[in-house]
């Protein structure tokens, strides 16, 4: 079973339920996050936009880089 990497390296064992979508580290319950993200058109549809927010999962570093201040996401 896949363990959690951020768990590791706090020298704990912990179950991953689910990978960062950005750097495919495994992780628990604990350090994963589920970030909604919207999502808008661009070429050839720039006018089109989903209905609603798509759930991403994401670890905190990778939320950091991301969609943080200045994040390009």
């Amino acid at each position: 079973m896949l363990k959690c990497y951020d768990c590791s390296e706090e020298d704990k064992v912990n179950e991953a339920v689910g990978i960062c979508i950005v750097c495919g580290k495994g992780l628990c319950m604990k350090h994963i996050k589920q970030v909604d993200v919207s999502m808008k058109g661009g070429y050839p549809l720039p006018h089109l936009t989903l209905k609603k927010d798509l759930p991403r999962m994401m670890c905190r570093e990778c939320i950091d880089a991301t969609l943080g201040e200045g994040g390009c996401v």
